[in-house]
């Protein structure tokens, strides 16, 4: 149930007169203590076919002298310094003598944001009026990273603001250094997430996200002893860039039970009654375009008691902790993202943070769709709902419920509106990976849409029935109900049966979910509505901010700065490539990347790295799939090799610095054993005078997006080594080429298209194909299954106890030695070492290196965000951008 809370409306208010302009009534034209027909301001905005009534009803002299002292954002540099002082002293309160680097940072964000605020008004006044298509993008996790120097470097005055604060007595760098990561992902979900909204921004079209906005996100990573430690991250202590919108509020309900009554026609009608009631609260956060007005909208939404904070009567009677529990319970569910959900307690949260999430979400896009007061029928072609992976699956069985149980209508028109309306993207081919939630749960918490799903499920199974009539082992495995033990109801099935185009985000993963996974769905659906959209990423901040000084350079040969928003033009820097200048200039960048790297790995590890050896970078989640496990081994094999070899052997080695990072989810044990290995290989290998700068091994803790605008563009080799078949696509393998590095990697995700773009020479491929996995593991369980013989020797060694006790990484060599090596490590192990062979050999031959990343660099274009959303809008959503006229300063001065 959801019911917003409106202002109330004065009882005697007289509605404006349609006959004669407000302003030409004079004198008195009613009785005493009956106001003038006036414009009554609401907080949540009117529709398009309101507001051209509601502006003509604002008396003259009223919009006179709202235009008079209307807001406008500074437009130089004077303009600038003015907004900072003013925030400074009257916001925060302070003065020139205590204003450190921290209120500079609250300051200046402050000054942008105004800014940045009056646009966001505009765009969404011209969305409103342009009452066009609107696309909504649900996502569990946006990793937005830090906004101000992202607002600066969209809005086109970083230049202006750093002379500012240089004039100010402030450096901009250590002002952009005080903003914490906003704790809203995880991984290369939200980071796309992220990139998308960017894009959707700069390209104009009219776009919302939606997500829950985390107190904590989902942990900040402390490496105690060489354990991940997870720590509450308190990343709201400040935060200019969010909008707390306390009038827009939604009462979400859970549990309870359902009536059934029948209305004057014998139509059955549910009625979902008691139960819990949290109340969602709308914060909103700007996205600012790249060189245009455009300034989308993110909606987040935090959870508080429907009851209020506070019941004094229980705190009266002596019940203290009473008073407040109904806040503290209804606050968990916005608390942390991806709560540890291998308790049953865990597993419910998890589910209720996703229920409310869509709901508010829901109610908020129908709420928006009614003001125009067209028929539902036109719904699918106002809205569309991209559901970001399974986890707002949800949605769809809440618009159902709202369509037949609130607004009358009939199941198989609502449910036409539905699946016109999603679309459904799939970010994995792992069975295990797929949400399954089991049907006592669902009972428990969403009693009605439990309900729905059934009804879904009989009406598709139906429909399958009459298609496939002698098929019925078919129908047990589509089902949207899994007839185990317990029934689980399947959300990917859910959620193709439910939307109208469903997505994979490379070319090997749309054919894999095609093949395997969702094989049957291809059959009952037919091919048209599988599709593939390979991700990409921004190059606004996956190169000009994380990498400005190699922007700058490609700007110089590319004619200007074009490339931002056209990422094809990168092409035009491959003339360049044999231009001695050009090359040197190139690696001066690179090695200043490095050495800032070095820096930082200095101050946060202790550990002091040499920015003349080649590094060695794996940044990501912490996962079993991605085989962080055989790189570490790999690292083994590799310091074996080098203590085996003669002082004067040694000498002629290439120096190599292997870079990890990434969290593990709380309660994966694998990975969290994986994180521990490799802090205490590193303390081993890092103190031994044998080894030297030969060999470092560095875990930099608690990565995000910050931290990767540091280590991408210092990388020289990044690992995406996945086994075959289990990647859906990655990004992280764009942004490292992207920044003139080089990738070791399997024939997985999107690999498979870099190597297509740049060239099979410029890219270092090992491991067996995807085709052949299946075969292997089968081989593995049902014949012999040999060890590589090399990583036999990486396990003695750690069997002796070398990086501390071997019972903290057993688990690690049972899953390779003894319980299948699911994840083919060992089958791959000769290939990934052979091949790093073949990076030391290239790394050698510094020209020709620099000859590799440059031609990479040139042929990156395809692999733009831009270009993704467009696919959609084209493809998926049927939208189109809003035609609009640049806004003075927002073209950058190049």
């Amino acid at each position: 149930m959801a019911t917003e809370r409106s202002s109330s409306i004065p009882t005697r208010e007289r509605r404006p007169s349609v006959g004669a302009p407000i302003v030409d009534i004079q004198g008195s034209v009613g009785p005493a203590g009956i106001s003038r027909p006036k414009h009554k301001r609401t907080f949540t905005g009117f529709g398009a076919g309101e507001i051209k009534n509601v502006e003509s009803s604002i008396p003259e002299p009223q919009r006179e002298a709202w235009l008079k002292h209307q807001v406008g954002g500074f437009k130089d540099k004077d303009g600038f310094e003015k907004d900072f002082v003013r925030h400074v002293e009257t916001t925060l309160a302070r003065s020139m003598f205590n204003c450190d680097e921290e209120a500079a940072y609250s300051a200046c964000s402050l000054a942008f944001r105004d800014r940045l605020i009056l646009e966001w008004n505009r765009t969404q006044q011209r969305q409103t009026f342009a009452d066009s298509k609107r696309v909504y993008y649900l996502s569990l996790e946006f990793l937005m990273g830090r906004a101000l120097d992202n607002a600066m470097l969209n809005i086109g005055q970083k230049d202006l603001a750093k002379a500012g604060l240089a004039e100010l007595g402030f450096r901009i760098e250590d002002v952009i250094q005080q903003e914490h990561d906003a704790a809203l992902g995880n991984g290369g979900l939200g980071r796309l997430a992220a990139c998308f909204l960017d894009s959707l921004a700069s390209l104009n079209y009219p776009a919302w996200g939606y997500g829950l906005r985390y107190r904590y996100g989902i942990f900040k990573q402390e490496i105690i002893d060489g354990y991940q430690v997870e720590v509450p991250d308190y990343w709201l202590d400040f935060n200019p860039w969010e909008f707390p919108r306390h009038d827009v509020t939604v009462d979400i309900q859970f549990y309870g039970h359902v009536e059934k009554t029948t209305d004057k026609d014998g139509r059955t009608i549910s009625h979902w009654e008691g139960g819990e009631t949290v109340k969602a609260i709308a914060y909103d956060v700007p996205i600012p375009g790249y060189a245009t007005p455009s300034t989308n909208n993110l909606r987040l939404w935090s959870s508080k008691a429907a009851s209020g904070e506070f019941d004094f009567q229980k705190f009266n009677s002596g019940d203290y902790d009473g008073s407040v529990a109904d806040q503290q319970r209804a606050e968990t569910i916005s608390a942390v993202l991806y709560p540890n959900d291998n308790l049953d307690r865990g597993k419910e949260l998890r589910l209720k943070q996703q229920y409310f999430w869509v709901a508010a979400s829901l109610y908020d896009i129908v709420r928006r769709f009614k003001k125009s007061k067209r028929p539902w029928r036109e719904f699918p072609e106002q809205v569309a709902i991209q559901l970001n992976d399974t986890h707002p699956t949800l949605a769809i069985v809440e618009l159902q419920r709202i369509l037949i149980d609130l607004e009358g209508l009939e199941w198989d028109e609502a449910w036409n509106i539905v699946t016109n309306t999603f679309g459904y993207t799939n970010h994995t081919v792992l069975p295990e990976a797929l949400e399954k939630w089991s049907v006592g749960l669902v009972q428990h918490l969403l009693p009605r849409h439990l309900q729905i799903i059934y009804e879904i499920n009989l009406f598709f199974l139906q429909t399958v029935e009459r298609a496939f009539p002698n098929d019925r082992d078919l129908l047990r495995r589509v089902s949207i109900i899994e007839e185990s033990q317990p029934k689980m109801v399947r959300m990917a099935f859910l959620a193709i049966v439910g939307s109208h185009k469903v997505n994979g985000v490379a070319e090997l993963h749309s054919d894999l979910i095609k093949t395997t996974i969702f094989r049957d769905f291809v059959s009952i659906f037919g091919p048209d509505k599988f599709t593939n959209v390979t991700n990409g990423i921004t190059p606004r901040r996956w190169l000009h901010q994380a990498n400005p000084r190699l922007s700058d350079l490609i700007a110089s040969k590319a004619g200007g700065y074009g490339f931002l928003t056209d990422l094809t033009q990168l092409n035009q820097i491959e003339n360049y490539v044999n231009d001695k200048e050009f090359r040197k200039q190139w690696a001066e960048i690179k090695l200043a990347n490095k050495a800032r790297l070095a820096k930082h790995i200095k101050e946060s590890t202790g550990v002091v790295v040499d920015p003349s050896s080649l590094f060695d970078v794996q940044v990501k989640r912490i996962h079993e799939y991605k085989r962080q496990q055989m790189n570490i081994f790999g690292v083994i094999h590799r310091y074996l090799t080098l203590k085996a070899m003669s002082p004067e052997e040694r000498k002629k080695q290439l120096p190599r610095v292997s870079i990890f990072g990434g969290k593990a989810a709380p309660g994966y044990w694998m990975a969290k054993q994986i994180i521990h290995l490799i802090n205490k290989v590193g303390s081993v290998v890092n103190n031994d005078k044998d080894i030297g700068d030969l060999l470092k091994v560095v875990f930099l803790e608690d990565y995000n997006v910050s931290k990767a605008e540091i280590i991408i563009p210092a990388s020289d080799l990044s690992e995406h080594i996945s086994t075959a078949g289990t990647e859906a696509s990655g990004t992280s393998n764009m942004k490292f080429v992207l920044n003139g590095g080089l990738i070791i990697g399997t024939c997985d995700g999107a690999n498979i298209e870099i190597t297509r773009e740049i060239g099979e020479n410029n890219i270092f491929l090992f491991g067996n194909l995807a085709e052949d996995v299946e075969d292997l593991r089968h081989a593995h369980t049902y014949g012999s299954h040999t060890v590589d013989p090399d990583l036999a020797k990486v396990f003695e060694l750690i069997e002796k106890d070398t990086f501390g006790p071997h019972q903290d990484y057993a688990g690690m060599i049972l899953a390779v030695r003894d319980h299948g090596d699911y994840y083919l490590v060992s089958d791959d192990f000769r290939s990934y070492i052979d091949t790093q062979a073949l990076v030391d050999e290239a790394y050698r031959d510094q020209e020709g290196w620099i000859t590799k990343c440059i031609t990479s660099v040139a042929r990156m274009g395809f692999f733009s965000s831009d270009r993704c959303i467009n696919e959609y809008a084209e493809g998926i959503w049927n939208i189109e951008p809003l035609a609009i006229e640049k806004a003075d300063g927002l073209e950058k001065d190049l």
